[in-house]
């Protein structure tokens, strides 16, 4: 076992593999029997790979900011952190930052015992078009009610919990919808396995039912709460002692 505390130096992204500025932090590389590499890379706003093919693929996985991910024929998708892409052995794609946002995520890849190198292509745009979608609808939740409610107004709130405040217990008088900002929380409700949530994570807190652990973990948590109400009723949160 190796333990490195120290970060590692980053290094500029070969100007041959990426349009604009990007760097690449080498995390793993491979030792002994194993063959897996595993590099930090980030994105400045608006740099992208070239489309290239990995021999045995690869897995990213973002971290930090918002970009998209292209395989060759297909369009290209939106990615946040917390997203993981399985990029098929020998499939053409691209990856990289949006032109407002930065990107960092992690490459994941398995070298081959033969030496066989990644295979660049032309710059993302060239050849066949990148084409990035203008909008992008993505369905995070679609929760049906155990009866039906009369709805005359929604209440949202911007809740943040400091770290390692506990909630405790409780209950709400209504269905509560939720949307993590920043930071990471425990969801647990009673009876049921926990979960963590972190940014772009979508949650629902049902009505009257016992909500076990809402937990922000050690930076804390901001999230979005949407709270349906009927005609004269206050979205109300009930601290239950057991």
């Amino acid at each position: 076992m190796h333990v490195r505390h120290v970060p590692a130096t980053s290094t500029a992204a070969p100007a041959d593999a990426v349009t604009g500025s990007a760097w690449i932090t080498s995390l793993a590389v491979p030792e002994g029997p194993s063959r897996t590499r595993v590099d930090r890379v980030q994105f400045a706003p608006g740099a992208r790979t070239h489309w290239h093919r990995h021999p045995l693929g690869q897995v990213l996985v973002v971290t930090e900011g918002t970009g998209y991910v292209q395989r060759r024929g297909g369009p290209a998708q939106l990615i946040r952190p917390g997203d993981t892409v399985r990029v098929a052995a020998g499939e053409w794609h691209w990856h990289g930052a949006t032109d407002t946002s930065s990107l960092t995520h992690l490459a994941i890849e398995e070298l081959p015992a033969d030496g066989t190198p990644t295979e660049l292509g032309e710059p993302a745009g060239v050849g066949e078009p990148a084409v990035v979608p203008a909008i992008t609808r993505t369905l995070l939740l679609n929760q049906q009610l155990p009866a039906p409610r009369v709805i005359d107004h929604v209440e949202v709130r911007r809740i943040t919990i400091a770290p390692n405040q506990h909630l405790g217990l409780h209950v709400h008088n209504g269905p509560v919808f939720g949307s993590i900002e920043t930071g990471s929380a425990v969801y647990r409700i009673e009876g049921e396995p926990e979960s963590v949530l972190g940014p772009g994570d979508v949650f629902h807190e049902p009505e009257s039912t016992r909500i076990a652990q809402f937990e922000p973990l050690d930076e804390g948590v901001t999230f979005l709460a949407y709270f349906p109400a009927g005609p004269g009723e206050t979205p109300t949160l009930t601290l239950l002692d057991s």
